[in-house]
């Protein structure tokens, strides 16, 4: 039989075990295989990774009261409403992070979106924008998002009938539609007076896209030269055609972050810290951005990119359009009916 200090230090032995491994709910790239294993081989922790996107991360942690895993990757847009609602995360301790490594902007962005009662719930991780696909010879005036209304590119534009678009319009029409997201009488005129404006545009659109493979072969062909669209979609079209490129609108490119969010019952803080600080490292970071396809907000980690990349990402974000992104904040109940709405009438609208 063993003795009772061999069995304590047996029990010892298996609490350290599992408290050795980091489980992940993450999205499809964030969390490739070499960079696992470089984190495993510096830490010693073993991580188990599972895919999964927002509707499924919420759906899984709800179902547990925020139990099954020690770090999560939602978008920044469903943080606060899924805290209020489920108490399914718990608040992130700063201190813990080397927080130099991130982008400020982007940091200050999402600790301000992801803050409920003083505290912080989320860090950015990785993200992208939708701007403008602008063939630059073809349309040298589209600098902004009602630049697609202009004459001189009349029947060769595209962009979505969706939020994107209502929300990217009225930013480039001087309205700040994410500050008035508490007061919907006032968001109802900004929709109002963008829905004019896109009436008005009406005859400058070649198609109304829906997928992003439809687009970019518009754009490959000649027939739309500027559109409302991904930056990694005009990167691709980069490669092949170095006219054509993504440009960060003037009035500031619309962006999405997917976030490092704690869960409720995470039995392994400390290695979900190391984690970050881990992926947050340049070098690292350069590495997810290959798989992932997507940017981090790791600082500097544009350097570490693969020099076509990140020629591109350098061409299309200087500085000042960086810190000019507007991100997407969470969209509060009953605006999404509001514009679809708006966009039925667009649709439906005549054009002159």
């Amino acid at each position: 039989m063993l003795g009772l200090t061999a069995l304590a230090g047996m029990m010892m032995l298996g609490a350290n075990a599992q408290a050795d491994e980091l489980r992940l709910l993450t999205w499809g790239g964030y969390a490739p295989d070499d960079v696992v294993e470089m984190f495993e081989k510096e830490t010693g922790i073993e991580v188990e990774v599972t895919l999964s996107n927002n509707e499924d991360m919420i759906s899984k942690l709800r179902a547990t009261g925020g139990g099954g895993f020690d770090l999560a990757q939602p978008s920044q847009d469903r943080i606060s409403g899924a805290q209020l609602e489920y108490g399914i995360y718990k608040p992130i301790d700063l201190s813990k992070l080397d927080t130099a490594k991130f982008i400020p902007s982007m940091l200050e962005a999402t600790k301000s979106n992801t803050t409920l009662d003083g505290k912080v719930y989320g860090v950015p991780h990785v993200w992208g924008t939708s701007g403008l696909i602008v063939d630059t010879t073809k349309a040298v005036g589209v600098q902004d998002y009602t630049d697609l209304c202009n004459a001189d590119v009349a029947g060769k534009v595209s962009y979505r009938l969706k939020r994107p678009t209502l929300i990217g319009f009225a930013f480039a029409m001087g309205m700040d539609p994410f500050a008035a997201y508490g007061d919907e009488a006032k968001y109802q005129e900004i929709l109002d007076a963008v829905e004019k404006k896109l009436v008005e545009c009406k005859p400058n659109v070649k198609t109304y896209w829906e997928g992003g493979d439809a687009l970019l072969n518009l754009v490959r062909s000649g027939e739309v030269v500027a559109a409302m669209a991904w930056d990694t979609g005009g990167w691709k079209l980069n490669n092949d055609n170095a006219d054509i490129t993504f440009v960060a609108p003037k009035s500031g490119a619309l962006g999405w972050i997917d976030t490092f969010v704690l869960p409720r019952k995470t039995k392994n803080e400390d290695a979900a810290y190391k984690w970050i600080n881990f992926v947050m490292q340049p070098e690292i970071a350069a590495k997810i951005t290959a798989s992932a396809g997507n940017f981090t907000a790791s600082k500097g980690a544009d350097a570490f990119a693969e020099d076509k990349l990140k020629a591109q990402f350098q061409g299309s974000f200087p500085a000042e359009a960086l810190d000019n992104i507007k991100w997407y904040p969470t969209v509060p109940a009953g605006l999404e009916t509001l514009e679809g709405k708006t966009l039925d009438r667009v649709k439906a609208a005549q054009s002159n």
